[in-house]
């Protein structure tokens, strides 16, 4: 897997260059991503408020429901979240994608023609992926943030002054820049297991269907591990 991923950043700075093929792509997993996205983003913000209301309200410190929200979406689970709907609308179909053109030998093809099918069908979609997670991760964050507010506010009655106040005062460039970053890698990391599992798929449509499972499972579990180490890092 290291091998396929360093010979695949070799050849984002290789010509021919395919900006069409990029700009699929990053419609695919981007653009196409949106509605899932921010329907997960507005739940995820309305439950977080109304479980942080909750919880701070035994306290007295409902003031505080702002920055609990925006600062949990922002550094962990609007990543964290984003990579999952990313891995299991997109990364999936990546995966088996890549899968059927393995087996029905148009990869092979590619090669007999004098093209590197690793430059023409794994670059364009490991860029895309890098480009496009940092984009819907932002998303996410202000997404989520304003369903916090629908619940906290209008549902609850908490001034809105104090809401986005808090947030203002208590959330820094570092907690955005540290969101950016996981989700940025999270990018890599998706597109990276997706597409080699996918590359590397054999034994007809049971091979596919496994090769699926097996880059769905494995990039949820390194979008957890690499999550702890980064948090650890930048914490």
């Amino acid at each position: 897997m290291f091998l396929f991923l360093f010979q695949v950043v070799i050849h984002f700075a290789l010509p021919p260059f395919r900006p069409r093929n990029l700009l699929q792509q990053i419609h695919f997993i981007g653009i196409r991503s949106l509605f899932v996205i921010i329907l997960t983003a507005v739940f995820t913000g309305m439950v977080l408020g109304l479980q942080g209301y909750y919880t701070l309200s035994r306290f007295g410190s409902e003031g505080l429901l702002g920055p609990a929200v925006a600062l949990s979406i922002i550094r962990e689970l609007g990543p964290v979240l984003t990579g999952f709907v990313v891995t299991g609308r997109a990364g999936s179909s990546l995966t088996s994608e890549m899968g059927v053109l393995r087996i029905k030998e148009q990869i092979d093809a590619l090669e007999t023609m004098g093209i590197n099918p690793l430059k023409y069908l794994v670059v364009p979609r490991m860029e895309a992926g890098i480009l496009t997670l940092p984009l819907l991760n932002a998303i996410f964050d202000v997404v989520g943030i304003f369903g916090g507010y629908l619940v906290a506010v209008q549902l609850l009655g908490l001034s809105s002054g104090t809401y986005f106040g808090g947030i203002e005062a208590n959330v820094s460039m570092h907690d955005i820049s540290v969101g950016l970053i996981k989700s940025f890698s999270f990018g890599l990391l998706i597109s990276w297991i997706c597409t080699y599992k996918g590359y590397v798929t054999k034994r007809g449509a049971e091979g596919v269907s496994k090769a699926v499972t097996s880059a769905v499972v494995l990039s949820f579990v390194m979008i957890l591990v690499w999550d702890y180490f980064i948090t650890s890092i930048m914490l």
